[in-house]
């Protein structure tokens, strides 16, 4: 099998994010970075209002991207077996078969992921960080590529159950789509009259093996050692911020060095700047940061903590490879 080249994988990216932005309107920059999260091989948080195209952007990469898609809406009476499936006694051979559930698929929505209990999300949690589920004692593997995209509603908190911070850093990142601005807002109302249907059907860019393939190039993607000691400095800062009560792990650094090469590939780059890093630094680590309970009625949130230490983390000097 012969490997895709950068520039292949950068045209492709741009192909899939300009098919995604014909139904998700004027949201190029959280678009780029949902893609990011996805070439880098993570899972990905949609956390935004009601209404503001969520579920119609987890649709649509999966719909451009050609991978199976499966829907689970997640409900205080939904129980892991619904995620995961069951076996169901098949009374035509005498025994016993399973049935699987929603998680066996490509691109899995999971919407509202916080309105089920705890249990629930420990079954989600195992399915994406060990890309397999257990159930009665049996392991079953799930087939890459496998991405999570979860949705969650930031003002209800009514019969929800809040992440625990243990799976909130299983998210690579979280994204943020916020209002539209008035002309884009009327562009959504006008292209719904051009198209006299309510549902949308996108092209296919790229299949599932091209998307393992192009995961595989960002992985040729050169990070310099003084951009990589960046992302650590950037972490480790938020540790000790005066508004944490805990900040990043070593997973959040990692996730910032990663999700930053898929920003540079996209960019049309084959190595990371430290701009590449503090482009995406806010959705990579901004929910992996806990503020102290005394600073919840104010301003103090993940974000302005990031914002806080990406002005006071000295940056690298930009380092180009030497082509030559």
């Amino acid at each position: 099998m012969t490997q895709l080249e950068l520039p292949k994988v950068s045209q492709l990216a741009r192909s899939i994010l300009d098919e995604v932005e014909t139904a998700v309107i004027g949201k190029r920059d959280a678009l780029t970075m949902v893609l990011s999260g996805i070439l880098a091989g993570g899972h990905v948080l949609l956390e935004d209002f009601p209404g503001l195209g969520k579920t119609l952007a987890a649709r649509s990469f999966a719909q451009t991207l050609g991978l199976d898609f499966a829907r689970a809406q997640f409900t205080p009476d939904l129980l892991p077996a619904d995620l995961t499936g069951s076996f169901i006694f098949d009374q035509r051979v005498n025994e016993f078969s399973f049935r699987k559930g929603p998680l066996f698929t490509g691109l899995l929505l999971a919407d509202e992921i916080n309105r089920t209990p705890p249990k629930t999300q420990a079954a989600l949690l195992e399915a994406m960080q060990e890309r397999q589920v257990t159930i009665e004692g049996e392991t079953f593997a799930l087939d890459a590529p496998f991405h999570v995209l979860a949705t969650a509603n930031p003002v209800e908190y009514e019969g929800t159950y809040p992440l625990p911070e243990a799976q909130l850093d299983r998210f690579m990142i979280q994204v943020s789509f916020g209002y539209p601005t008035l002309d884009e807002e009327w562009d959504v109302l006008h292209r719904r009259l051009d198209r006299q249907r309510e549902e949308q059907t996108l092209r296919g860019i790229i299949d599932a093996p091209t998307l393992l393939d192009m995961q595989a190039a960002v992985e040729q993607v050169t990070v310099d050692e003084s951009v990589g000691r960046y992302c650590v400095a950037l972490a480790t800062a938020t540790r000790s911020h005066a508004h944490v009560l805990m900040g990043s792990s070593p997973r959040g650094s990692l996730a910032l060095m990663l999700v930053a090469r898929s920003f540079a590939v996209i960019a049309g780059r084959d190595y990371v700047t430290p701009e590449d890093v503090k482009a995406v630094a806010t959705a990579v680590l901004a929910h992996r940061i806990a503020v102290k309970p005394e600073l919840w009625m104010s301003n103090a949130s993940g974000a302005s903590v990031v914002a806080a230490v990406l002005a006071s983390v000295p940056t690298p000097a930009a380092l180009e490879p030497d082509n030559a």
